[in-house]
């Protein structure tokens, strides 16, 4: 197991009830590159793969 598996399980077992909307993710990870503005190139790129899941060109 990575350790970023425990974050992603730990966000499925507090929120995986949860539904949410895309533009309210946007808006979480804006929030966090604000106050975390060193791990901004991580969150873009997750954005970015996204935002680009159903592009057969990427």
């Amino acid at each position: 197991m990575y350790f970023t598996d425990r974050g992603i399980e730990e966000l499925e077992k507090r929120r995986g009830d949860e539904q949410v909307t895309f533009a309210w993710l946007a808006e979480q990870l804006q929030a966090y590159v604000d106050s975390h503005p060193d791990h901004e190139d991580a969150v873009e790129r997750l954005a970015t793969w996204l935002a680009r899941l159903d592009d057969p060109e990427d």
